[in-house]
């Protein structure tokens, strides 16, 4: 099981940026697909992005060209740097981590809030 551990959530005026970083406890942590999900209140938990073990990244349609995923190897961490924020991206922002190996492996995060009001 890997341990998740987000940070860098706050509140943030609308057009403002934030990044939000998660750090994994796992010497493995190359291997994973890493993804950013978030929750609003009253909804379901919902896909932001993700970014593979190669690289590879996806977005939702509502964050393209606002939102940028990233992930260092070295550190064991992924970012999500979030810019031109808007009230409806209000939500707790979670960090998932996933791989397959036989078996499905997919641990979270505890959630950070992310607020955006002016």
């Amino acid at each position: 099981q890997v341990q998740l551990v987000e940070s860098g959530g706050g509140l943030v005026q609308p057009g403002g940026s934030l990044r939000l970083s998660c750090a994994a406890s796992t010497n493995i942590f190359s291997m994973y697909t890493m993804a950013w999900y978030r929750q609003a209140p009253g909804k379901e938990r919902d896909l932001v992005a993700t970014i593979a073990a190669g690289h590879n990244t996806n977005y939702v349609d509502s964050v393209k060209g606002r939102f940028t995923i990233s992930r260092d190897n070295t550190k064991n961490t992924v970012y999500l740097q979030m810019n031109n924020l808007k009230p409806e991206d209000t939500a707790v922002y979670f960090c998932n981590a996933n791989r397959w190996s036989g078996i499905f492996f997919n641990d979270w995060g505890q959630g950070t809030q992310v607020t955006v009001s002016s």
